[in-house]
């Protein structure tokens, strides 16, 4: 168990950053400065950047905190584990908190202030890509030798299931889908997709024919027009 200075940072932590994000989504991103958020959260503007080094961190912290959990939960997952089985356990076991409505209103506010905020958008594929390459570290460890591409793909693969079912939920709660209604249909697709990954892509999406669609058809320019027959 952590000690009581430990506990107390990260009550500090929380804190500002439920501030932050309340401020976000009353105001907007870009209309919110890290001096308004130390007032609102009775601290000094020091203290938010002991905390948080960028105003984009601040807003991607849960996030941030939740990948570095997926990344940890392939580092420790249990003996004869698969990487993609301690991933996917960890994913889709979280997903239950998406049955509270309240988490359809937070995702359908965070979704739209990201829209509106080229650098939140920069922020955020900046901590997915280090998160994958975390990943891709961690299972390039496991398997030893020079495995490095093998591992980049499984960990890009695993990262897209989940950057997928991020942008689901946050299509659905926006479009104003909650509570069981949306938990159930991001489960029902991750665990469509994951399906996918384990079975691998062997014969995924094989024609029943030996003829591309691309020659199915003669292009337009080669096509005869009504005129020239």
């Amino acid at each position: 168990m952590p000690g009581l200075r430990e506990r107390k940072k990260e009550q500090t932590r929380q804190h500002i950053s439920a501030v932050a994000r309340q401020l976000f989504f009353e105001r907007g991103y870009d209309a919110v400065t890290v001096a308004q958020i130390a007032e609102a959260a009775d601290v000094s503007e020091a203290t938010v950047f002991n905390y948080f080094r960028t105003k984009e961190g601040l807003f991607f912290s849960g996030m941030d905190s939740y990948e570095a959990a997926l990344v940890e939960a392939v580092r420790q997952r249990a003996p004869r584990q698969s990487v993609l089985g301690a991933f996917r356990r960890h994913l889709l076991d979280n997903l239950g908190r998406l049955s509270d409505r309240r988490a359809a209103q937070g995702i359908a506010a965070a979704a739209k202030v990201i829209g509106s905020s080229a650098d939140l958008q920069s922020k955020e594929r900046e901590v997915l890509a280090h998160h994958t390459q975390a990943l891709a570290t961690v299972i390039a460890g496991d398997l030893g030798g020079d495995r490095e591409v093998e591992a980049r793909v499984v960990a890009t693969a695993l990262m897209g299931v989940h950057i997928a079912l991020v942008e689901l939920a946050r299509t659905l709660a926006v479009g104003g889908v909650a509570g069981d209604r949306l938990a159930e249909a991001v489960k029902t697709q991750g665990t469509r997709a994951f399906d996918r990954l384990e079975g691998g892509l062997r014969g995924f999406g094989l024609r029943l024919d030996d003829t591309p669609s691309r020659e199915r058809e003669p292009p337009l320019s080669r096509r005869k027009s009504p005129r020239s027959s």
